[in-house]
């Protein structure tokens, strides 16, 4: 058996479908699972990968946020963006317990995984086999302070049929950033107010005019541009660079980014998490 716990989750998953179906709620079975669709966003669902193998912050998604783990008010963020169901993917059955006991869905999937977008892709199959869902949204699981409103706009760009896989991005104002090596720079064109296709993304100092663009590693992709992406090989570019998005620009994939007001407390460190305490402490609507 792969998991200890796999009879007493299958008596609560079937309980949770049968308490859905009595709410009119349409509920799809497959092979490996059950997802339950949004009938807002029937076709959309938000996947958050969550391990716990952080260096500078032992148990990350775990860590206390006024009364809840770190992850589950990710989870909140993401519930509260209303645009489909969402589930957090990891490798621990601690996160994955958090997460049920605060009514949320958590899926197990492999400890081996080196990236965020590969535990989705698991997580996905395992929750879809038939392909239903068609838009995917990865949410770190360290962004406790993240607006729905931003990850509402993540979708934007798919509207357009040429764009595969959608980002954010936000104006730096800080000029320490601009020769920040672990601020991501995103530079592109501009095709529409507040939304820009993607050239390339960059550690290297944002030199010349502005404004310049702090990558924000949200993601939201086509079904088949995930498919295709986790298949692809590293590029030379995504290793020299470490940034796994150029992979999909080095074999043709295009990303478009929508430009949003501020870029969300990414928490790494003690220090970060007592500051996403105190953010959150002054919004107390989000700290539920």
């Amino acid at each position: 058996m792969r998991y200890r716990f796999a009879l007493p989750l299958a008596t609560r998953i079937s309980a949770a479908i049968r308490c859905l179906s009595a709410l009119g709620e349409p509920v799809f079975q497959g092979a490996k699972g059950y997802l339950a669709m949004s009938k807002a966003h029937p076709k959309t669902i938000i996947l958050i990968p969550a391990r716990m193998a952080s260096t500078r912050l032992p148990g990350k998604p775990l860590a206390d946020i006024h009364g809840l783990p770190m992850i589950v008010q990710v989870l909140r963020r993401a519930q509260e963006a209303h645009i489909g169901d969402v589930i957090v993917a990891t490798d621990s059955e601690a996160v994955q317990a958090a997460v049920e006991k605060a009514g949320g869905r958590a899926v197990m999937t492999s400890s081996l995984h080196l990236s965020g977008s590969d535990r989705i892709y698991e997580a996905l199959d395992a929750v879809d086999p038939e392909g239903r869902v068609e838009t995917i949204v990865n949410v770190q699981g360290d962004l406790p302070t993240i607006p729905a409103a931003d990850i509402r706009a993540s979708l934007t760009p798919l509207t357009d049929p040429a764009v595969d896989i959608a980002t954010l991005a936000a104006v730096i104002h800080d000029p320490a950033e601009l020769i920040n090596p672990n601020v991501v720079k995103a530079r592109g064109t501009l095709v529409s107010p507040g939304r820009m296709h993607a050239t390339t993304f960059t550690r290297a100092n944002a030199i010349g005019p502005g404004p310049h663009y702090h990558h924000i590693g949200l993601y939201a992709y086509r079904r088949s541009a995930l498919e295709r992406f986790v298949k692809l090989p590293p590029s030379q570019n995504e290793q020299r660079e470490r940034l796994e998005q150029l992979r999909a620009l080095d074999n043709g994939m295009r990303i478009d980014v929508m430009i949003v007001g501020g870029v969300p407390l990414g928490v790494d460190t003690p220090e970060d998490l007592e500051k996403a305490r105190r953010m959150l402490s002054s919004s107390p609507g989000l700290s539920r």
